[in-house]
Parts: C-alpha cells; structure tokens; sequence
C-alpha cells in the first residue's frame, strides 16, 4: 500500500503555555497576589510540573520534576494547579486571531495549534514570509515568545518549533525532504512529549512504555529507531511501533485537520448617545433581535437560554442569563432586555446599585450584547402537524400576558426548601427553570432539614395558621414538655366554633429553630389527627397555643 507523502505543515508553538494563560485570565494568583514576570510560578499536575516561568526555569525548576525537588532548587517557588479549562479558555482568542490571517488552524491543545503551509505561503510570498506575519499578529496579542516551525508533515514541524527555533530566531524551517536528517539526532524522548505524534486509540502512556523500553535497549535517538527494520518493529511494537517508526524518519502522513470555527451567534448594539429610558433601549433592540434569531435559524437551531449583557456609559455592567419554556423569539428577547433594565432600576431604588449581585447600571446604556447560553437543535421545538394542543395555547396565552405585565406578571407554583410548609411555597416567574443554579429550589430542597415534613405532603396549606384548640377527654388544657411528653390524649379539636372527636393522632415531632439565640429561639411540635368526620388535620402545638398549619385532603 502506497503510503502518501508528508505534507507541509507550520505549526506554532506556546512555551509554557499554561503559565501564560494564568497571566491572560485574571493575572493573579490565590488570595489576590499579583503575578508578575519576575515570580517564580510552576504549574503543577499530579505533583509534576507541567510548566514553569523563566524566572523559576533559571532557578533549575524543569518540567517533569516532582514537587519537593522543584521546591528545593527554588525555595521560593509559588506552585499553581493545573486547569485545563483555563488553559483553553485563554487560547481560543488566540486560535481565533491567528484564523483571521490564515484560516485552517488545527487546535492540537492550549499552545499548540498547526496549518498547512501551502496556503499562507502563496498568501504572504513564502513560507517563512507567512510564519513571520502570523508572530508579527500574535505580538500585538502581546504574546512575543512564540515559536514557528516549518516541515514535511506536522510532527517533524514541531520538533522544529521546540528544537530549531529559538527567541533571537523564531522561525526554523527544514527543506522539503529533509525531515530524516533533522530528526536524527534528537532523542526518541521527544515522541512521548509530541502531542502531533501521538495517534491511533492507543493510551498515552504506550508511546511512553515503549520509548523506556527503546532506551533500555540502546536506541537513543530517531536516527537509530528509523534505521531499525520495519518488519522487526511490527513483530516487536505492533502498529503503534510502526507509526512511531514512520514519524522517526520523517515520515509523516498525518495530515493538519483544520477545526471548523464556531458560528459567531452573538449580537450586540451600541448606542450613541447612550439610552436612559428602558422603551427607547427595547425599540433599539428589535432589528438586532430579528438578526439574532435568524442567525441561529439559518443554521438550525433555537435558542432556549438567553444571556443579555448590559454595559453602561460609564462601563458599569449587568448580565443575566433567562430562561424559557420553549424557545426565544425575537418579541421575547426584547422583553427580557426590557425585563432586565427595569429590575436594574427598581433594585437602584430599593437599595441603590450594589443591592444588585450582578450589578447595576448607574448610567445610560451603551452596548447591549446577546449570546446563547443555551441552545437547541430547530426540529425539537416545531409546531406540530395538527397544533400542539391544549398546552401549546396556554404557553402562548401565558407568554402574552407575561409580556404586557412583565417578568413577575405570571408566575406559577413550585416546591422549595424550609421546615414549614407555607415557607416552601414558591411562586417562579413564568418561564424560570425551577432547579436552575446553585441557589435553585432543587438545591434548596436538597439540604438538610431538621424537623421538616416528609413525604406525603398536606394538600392544602393555610397561608395564616389556623387558630384551634385541642383538650383531653376532661376539657384540659393540652401541651407538650421539653422532653416531648404529652401532658394528655388528644380527644377533642375546636376549630372555628366547631367540635370535632379525634379518633386518631400521631406525634409529636419537635421543630427545633435558632436554639442558640435565646432571644429568636423556638421550639414547636406537630401532630397529625384524625377527627370523626374523616378529616386530617396537620397541627402543631407551640407552648400552650395550637394552630392548624395544613390538611389533608
């Protein structure tokens, strides 16, 4: 079988790329201390170093070095975890950019990304021409310690990148098929530390196993593996050998598999000048929701979560991430950009800005931006053949509504955290997820509640508890004691004028609140009774005063 032929690769390289990314994504370290080029940082993964600074790199700290004998080479090393999603985070921007002067960027991982060389070079006049332009845009990145290189296929251009090129010269580039002769004399080490050598199913730590077992067997460098017969290393390694024996030499048919850039779904609109009044900010907004929505249908899809940034004339910001039953229409994101500045203004009112958690506007509004939080595909949310039934009208008649009276116009029933029942009873904004967030009623009715009500609930729960009174048998008084004793049996419940027989009760259960403030402190118990007409009654007992909290229907 015909193997094909390298071909042309320019892959950019990041030194210490995750060191790098701290500094783009917050530049600061815990507690708020900053972080500067002259700290000497190690970004740590499974007690190993991953990466380090110059500065601790002078100090002998090298990558792959346990902690402890890192720290001793630098006594004042500042040690950082690793974060993959920082790490990424940080990068997009950069690949983004970089696609902007030469499309066709494959993203290998955080610093390390390779094109095919063939295009930028008839661009730019060259090879070498093209690189230079591509370091020349990621220095007004402010990233001026990027290396280049330029090969026959991407493993052997990376190798050039991280051998050849240095900080005087950041560009190296092989001849075409010259590829063997470079890599001879580097070390076979090189294929466990590439990440474009790497290839098949094969778990990384193969590569790594059988370069160990390479030099317990005195082939040191990529001169000496490619020289070994192939047949034998098929016999000795299997398929993964042969790729690794194929990269040795220079022969490297993996092509560069450009990423498919994301969709650019956000909008945004800017005000000149900025807007104070919450109908002139809405009315701005309608074409940039058309063109929003329409973005997301021309390729398919709806969104169903909405963040909406509000940026204000003196760059104050508010950004909220709503919610929908179905999907967002144009009508709906402009509600709730109109929704959003309006509780912007009554939370300034009610307790100026910094009432607000995700901050307030003290200006006029500058920018609004709209993103999708969320998103789904189109054919999940069409209209049904023959309608969608009762459901479907009673969204749209609940959305209309919400839309003329606002957020808080309609509002529906859910089920919360607490120990009394009138205290879970939440009424969530039409539309609002129920569980959503940390803060979420599902996270409220997960924790722990002490003298809280199991399952089956009471149907009906009284908004106000109902004044009763329950005696024995010989007309007194009942009440519990601290130690949970009934000073009698429950034999008969008053209710409204109304004497009921109670045929059966169980309790009590004490509902301990707030025991260390002898001032709010409250001890209470319930009981559940059964009077003679059928009725269950939920009741709880305070001292010597009893109320009705729910029943049972």
């Amino acid at each position: 079988m015909a193997v094909e032929s390298p071909v042309r690769s320019l892959v950019l390289w990041f030194p210490d790329w995750p060191v790098t990314a701290l500094t783009r994504d917050g530049g600061g370290l815990a507690g708020g201390v900053p972080l500067d080029a002259s700290r000497a940082v190690a970004v740590m993964e499974r007690n190993l170093v991953t990466a380090c600074s110059a500065t601790a790199r002078a100090e002998g700290v090298r990558r792959g070095q346990r902690r402890r004998d890192a720290q001793a080479r630098c006594p004042g090393l500042t040690v950082v975890p690793a974060d993959a999603a920082r790490d990424q985070r940080a990068f997009a921007p950069v690949v983004a950019r970089i696609e902007e002067r030469a499309p066709g960027v494959q993203l290998v991982r955080p610093g390390l990304c390779a094109l095919r060389a063939r295009g930028p070079a008839r661009y730019y006049g060259g090879e070498i021409e093209a690189a230079r332009v591509l370091l020349e845009t990621l220095r007004d990145l402010g990233l001026g310690d990027v290396r280049a290189g330029i090969a026959d296929g991407p493993f052997t251009a990376e190798q050039a990148a991280k051998a050849g090129a240095s900080a005087s010269e950041p560009v190296f580039s092989v001849p075409a098929g010259g590829a063997a002769g470079f890599l001879a004399p580097l070390s076979v080490a090189v294929l466990d530390a590439s990440s474009l050598g790497a290839g098949g199913s094969a778990p990384a730590s193969a590569s790594a196993d059988l370069v160990g077992l390479l030099a317990r067997l005195g082939v040191q460098t990529l001169g000496e593996f490619a020289a070994m017969d192939a047949d034998r290393v098929r016999e000795r390694f299997g398929e993964r050998g042969i790729r690794l024996h194929a990269l040795s030499g220079g022969r490297d048919s993996r092509p560069v598999e450009p990423r498919i850039p994301p969709p650019e779904l956000h909008r945004e609109i800017a005000f000149e000048p900025p807007l104070e009044i919450a109908d002139q900010v809405a009315f701005g907004m309608r074409v940039t929701a058309d063109d929003f929505i329409g973005g997301l249908g021309a390729i398919d899809l709806v969104c169903t979560e909405l963040r909406v940034e509000l940026i204000g004339d003196r760059g104050e910001r508010s950004e909220r991430v709503w919610l929908h039953p179905g999907s967002f229409d144009a009508a709906a994101v402009v509600d709730r950009v109109r929704w959003q500045l309006a509780e912007d203004v009554g939370e300034r009112g009610a307790g100026g800005a910094g009432g607000n958690e995700r901050g307030g506007l003290r200006s006029g509004v500058a920018v609004v931006r709209i993103s999708p939080e969320a998103v789904d595909a189109a054919s999940h949310h069409a209209p049904a053949i023959f309608g969608g039934g009762p459901e479907e009208r009673v969204h749209h008649a609940l959305s209309r509504v919400q839309a003329m009276l606002g957020h808080r116009g309609v509002l529906t029933p859910a089920i919360g955290g607490g120990r009394w029942l009138v205290e879970r009873q939440v009424l969530v904004p039409w539309g609002d997820r129920h569980a959503a967030g940390a803060d979420g009623l599902a996270a409220q009715r997960a924790r722990p509640w002490p003298g809280s009500l199991p399952d089956p609930l009471p149907a009906t729960v009284f908004a106000e508890p109902v004044p009763v009174d329950v005696r024995a048998l010989g007309g007194e008084t009942i009440d519990v004691d601290d130690r949970g004793i009934v000073s009698a049996v429950p034999a008969l419940l008053i209710e409204s004028g109304r004497r009921r027989a109670i045929e059966a009760w169980a309790g009590p259960w004490p509902v301990v609140e707030r025991s260390w403030d002898a001032a709010r402190a409250r001890r209470s118990h319930r009981f559940q009774v059964v009077d003679a007409d059928g009725g269950a009654w939920l009741l709880v007992c305070d001292g010597d005063v009893w109320t009705a909290e729910a029943t049972y229907d």
